[in-house]
Parts: C-alpha cells; structure tokens; sequence
C-alpha cells in the first residue's frame, strides 16, 4: 500500500502528502473498501512547539540514525555533512563504490528476496468486540502515551469522503484549543463535521462534554473508533466525547432510539441550554455546505438563551478559474461574504460580532502552518439574555 492509485475525483489531504507512507499502519478495509491508516501525532511540550527537532520520527521530525559502531549521529550526518573519518571509496574508473548491505535470499536458490505476503480483513468488526481484543494494545507504552493522539483515517479519497481525512485545519484548531485550555475549561463544545473527531478529542482534554457531530454512519462509526482509542487523553481529563449525527440541511435533531449516533431528550437540552462553543475546521470547500453551516450556526445561536462563541478555522485553496481566467479561491469568497451577511444580520433574537483570530499562538502539532490557514471567532450574543439582564440590574 506504499503507492496511491489516483483517479480524476480523488482527494488527498497534504497532511498525508508530508508523512511518509511508511509512518502509516493499515489496519483495516472499511465498508465501502476503502483502506484506513491509523497514525500518530504528537503533542508537544509549549517550550519545544517553536521549533525543537528532537521529537517523534512518525510526525516527520527529526531524528538521531544509528551509526554502525552503535551510537547515534544526527539526520543530517548521513546527508553528508560532518562525516568525520570516514574513508570515501572509490573504484577504478574513480566513481563512489557504495558498499550495500547483504540480502536474504529464498530458500529455493532462486536468486529471489523472500516476499512476506500481508493478509487484508475486508470486514468492520464490531467496536464492543474490537475494544476487548489484544491487537490495538501491539504497543501499548506508546499507544496509552498522553502526548500521542491517535487517528484512524482514508487516504486519497473521493470529494464527498474527505471528511475521513485529517486536515491542517483541524491541526491549527487543535493548537488553538491546546493554547487556549483555560478558556475550554469544564465547558460544553459542540463541533460540526468533525470528520475524523481529531479536534474534539483535543477539547476532551480540558472541555467536559464535547459533541462530535457529523453525517454519515461509515464516517461517524470512524469517528466512534478514534474516540476510544485515545480515551488515554480524555477520560483523566474528566472529559467525555459523545459522537452525534447532525446534518447541517435538516432542520432538527435526529431522536431516534432504534438509530446509531442518535441523541437522546437529555442531551438535546444539554446542547441547547449549556452550550459555551461552537467549533468547526476546514468544512468550507463548497458553497452549498458552507450556506448549511452558517444556517445551522444562526439556527442553534438564536435558539440559546445565552452567549455562544463559535471558532472556525479553514485554509484557503487557490484554484485556477476560467470563469475568471485567473487564480482564485471562489469557497474561500463565499465564506468571507457568509460571514458579512452574518455580521449584518438585524435580528431580534440575537446579535454577531466577528473576527479575525491572529495566529500567533504556540504550535504544539507538527504540520506546516501555512499562510493560507486562517482562524474566525464569532460571538453570538443572546439580545432576550441581555434585555433580561439589564431588566434585573
């Protein structure tokens, strides 16, 4: 599984460009046949997020090789800096004569290397049965690491699939929450397209209910997977991930016992009476999903009887258009004039004040903070709350 078969509508997010193949476990086909990788990110100590190297090799860090004689040299050594005493051969025509190592051969003298065959399950076993079994506990000291999360995800996926994919923006949304602990502290979170529930297990870390909502039941049972996995991170934390369905184009909340993800009476008034934030991360790429967005945000926001923050962070795709024959970010345009329309929206019920988040916070992820990653904060100020208020003052 090295190499990725593209076609014209697949998908792949530069997170899984920049991690080298070979720091990808698969584990499993889901139930459309699509392979799932899982894979660790690390979360680093704030005095090391600026810029320390010595960290975990499977984020694309860098790292100490081992050298023949035993020890340790740094990356950079092997690349051919500070060799040191090493002799450099050459042969007789005076090119470099590299020495390779000696290969196993097969037992049949065929000249051939042996060829370890890897056996795929084309099934989703149960999470109840997946959760008593020994084969997520093959490293159990890295796995129940606080500082390590770890993702199940798709690669290279059609459009309407990206959402099983990490993202950089939910990466920054994370390092956001992770700088910011003391503002999340014991509140009540809800994320919309939490896709992979990457940044709502980070939440969990310091908020203490955080509902993971989403669409699809292949997705969110991904999503479910991810949440036990790294209940290392949440359950000291005293915080709980509650993965939900919520589509952003119905208009109620889905009560269904007898469905999967469904919520019950007492959590749809947690939603509504508690709620502190609201997050979302890089689910503006279409405009038909970034209408829902917004809708749904005025819908949950006006029906509060309290203040509500909402963050959003997204990254800017430039594409190239014929419509306008230049280079362009039409989701990004019709992101910025959902959030006027929001900010110049006369209601009775409740009021919007948007801003531009700088990012000039730690990083305590490793990906490349681009500049086309952008951070919002909308607050949603409740005007019967504050009528209420000034009446009792």
């Amino acid at each position: 599984m090295d190499q990725m078969t593209f076609k014209h509508d697949t998908v792949l997010s530069d997170v899984h460009m920049h991690r080298p193949n070979t720091h990808h476990l698969m584990t499993r086909l889901n139930s459309t046949g699509q392979p799932v990788f899982r894979s660790r990110f690390r979360i680093l100590a704030e005095s090391r997020a600026d810029g320390d190297s010595g960290t975990d090799s499977a984020n694309g860090e860098k790292h100490k090789s081992p050298r023949r004689d035993g020890g340790t040299s740094p990356e950079q050594d092997e690349e051919g800096g500070n060799q040191g005493n090493v002799e450099t051969c050459l042969d007789e025509d005076g090119d470099l004569d590299v020495t390779h190592r000696p290969r196993k051969r097969s037992v049949d003298e065929g000249g051939r290397d042996l060829v370890c065959p890897i056996i795929l399950h084309q099934s989703v076993p149960d999470l109840e049965q997946d959760e008593d079994s020994d084969d997520d506990d093959d490293d159990e000291e890295t796995c129940c690491s606080k500082d390590i999360i770890q993702i199940e995800h798709t690669m290279a996926t059609p459009l309407e699939d990206v959402g099983k994919q990490v993202w950089r923006g939910a990466l920054l949304l994370a390092d956001f929450i992770l700088s910011e602990k003391d503002m999340f502290s014991g509140a009540t979170v809800l994320e919309l397209g939490a896709g992979t529930g990457l940044t709502s297990i980070v939440m969990a870390t310091t908020a203490q209910t955080v509902y993971c909502t989403d669409v699809g039941e292949d997705l969110l049972r991904l999503c479910h997977r991810n949440v036990f996995l790294n209940q290392h991170m949440t359950k000291p934390a005293g915080g709980e991930v509650k993965v939900k369905h919520l589509n952003w184009l119905q208009h109620s909340l889905c009560t269904d016992a007898d469905l999967e993800f469904s919520w019950t009476e007492e959590e749809v008034a947690d939603l509504y009476d508690n709620t502190d934030f609201i997050i979302a991360a890089d689910v503006c790429y279409d405009d038909d999903l970034t209408d829902g967005l917004f809708r749904t945000l005025y819908r949950l926001c006006s029906s509060f009887n309290h203040s509500c923050t909402v963050f959003i962070s997204l990254e800017k795709r430039m594409n190239f258009s014929l419509r306008h024959m230049d280079i362009c970010c039409e989701a990004y345009n019709h992101f910025k004039h959902c959030l006027s329309q929001l900010q110049d929206m006369e209601d009775s019920r409740c009021r919007f004040k948007v801003e531009h988040v700088p990012l000039n916070f730690s990083q305590f992820l490793l990906y490349e903070r681009i500049e086309q990653l952008e951070l919002w904060k909308i607050t949603a100020s409740s005007l019967e709350s504050e009528r209420t208020q000034s009446d009792s003052d």
